[in-house]
């Protein structure tokens, strides 16, 4: 309860429920963050406060002038005129704790089809996509996949004309019918399979312009591969496999947007990253597995926890492709510490600027590497 604060933090968690109260989307580490970021700036004047709130809390620029003025209230006292709630519904404010430290999502299968009123929680972890139709540039992009993704040799064996090893077992049945003559050596070559994918999507607030394009080319990927599995992260990590498994795009889009708690929260890419890591059974969906990030790198949390997570997956997967959208400049260098320490780790540093980046550089990657 705000009672039991301290006075001086008191303004800080009365603003993230104000927000919460009008329809944003902040989450309780946001709201650390932000208190955090004050106390390290020591800041001279309200200017350099409102100036952390934008950067922790992330408001949508299209509400960026109701942000402003719920700002001025918490903190200036002004009023508005239409005055929102004060207080934060009870339920909103621990719409992030009800998932029971659960590291996978519900079944898609447990959405409300009922078609009553979002509860509070459901609001708060849901995001509403545009109900754009699928691009023909996501279409091409299925029919080309299946193939261009990469291969390996699996176990099984098949007949070939040429080969690594001698099929026997058909050279004595021809021996038998031709009267012990061999006329040919038939060979045996081992068969092809798709290298599982795995996806690694941020959701943080940095990311938000391109989260929509980045989960629909997730959902044709699933359509396209073998076996895939992805995965959001940001603050938190989040297992959406079963989401886009969902045939209808738009479906897949809103199963998972009932699945993921911190969307355009912070970045917390090494942690989420070592929580990945430390579940023996996500960790085995790396292996020999081509790792596809969409991120841009910038890492609010400790540059080292992203920087030994990178390695130990690298020393899991087949290859590691990055793709961010600041990479759209041919000339791009990495300027954050983290990003620029993991290069060396990375199989390529490729574009993500939009869906037909994204398709091309999947697909030329697994073309060069095959």
């Amino acid at each position: 309860m705000t009672e039991a604060l301290p006075p001086a933090l008191a303004p800080f968690v009365e603003f993230a429920g104000v927000l919460r109260a009008n329809g944003f989307s902040v989450a309780p580490e946001q709201t650390q963050g932000f208190i955090a970021a004050v106390g390290l700036l020591g800041p001279r004047s309200i200017r350099d406060v409102h100036r952390a709130a934008v950067a922790l809390l992330a408001p949508p620029p299209e509400q960026r002038e109701v942000f402003d003025a719920l700002f001025r209230m918490v903190f200036l006292g002004q009023t508005l005129a239409a005055p929102a709630p004060a207080d934060a519904d009870e339920e909103e404010v621990q719409a992030f704790d009800d998932r029971d430290g659960a590291m996978e999502p519900p079944e898609a299968e447990e959405a409300r089809e009922s078609g009553a009123e979002a509860a509070g929680t459901e609001k708060l972890t849901m995001r509403i996509f545009a109900g754009v139709g699928e691009s023909e540039t996501l279409r091409r992009f299925q029919r080309a996949a299946p193939r261009a993704l990469p291969h390996r040799a699996s176990r099984r064996w098949r007949s070939a004309r040429a080969g690594a090893s001698a099929d026997f077992r058909r050279a004595l049945r021809e021996a038998v019918r031709r009267d012990g003559e061999v006329v040919r050596l038939p060979m045996l070559s081992r068969r092809k399979r798709q290298r599982r994918i795995l996806l690694l999507i941020d959701v943080s607030g940095s990311m938000k312009s391109s989260t929509e394009s980045q989960l629909r080319f997730a959902h044709a990927l699933m359509r396209s591969a073998e076996r895939l599995e992805a995965f959001t992260v940001g603050t938190r990590l989040t297992r959406v496999t079963r989401a886009l498994k969902a045939r209808n795009h738009d479906q897949a889009l809103a199963l998972a947007s009932t699945m993921v708690a911190d969307w355009d929260g912070g970045t917390r890419l090494g942690d989420a990253l070592q929580a990945f890591l430390s579940v023996p059974r996500f960790a085995s969906f790396a292996r020999g597995a081509l790792v596809v990030v969409l991120s841009d790198g910038l890492e609010r949390g400790d540059p080292a926890a992203l920087i030994d997570a990178v390695a130990r997956l690298r020393r899991l997967a087949w290859a590691i492709l990055w793709l961010t959208p600041l990479a759209a400049d041919a000339a791009y260098v990495p300027q954050t510490e983290a990003l620029a320490a993991i290069l060396p780790d990375l199989s390529r540093l490729g574009s993500a600027a939009d869906t037909a980046s994204l398709c091309r550089e999947v697909l030329d990657f697994s073309r060069r590497a095959a």
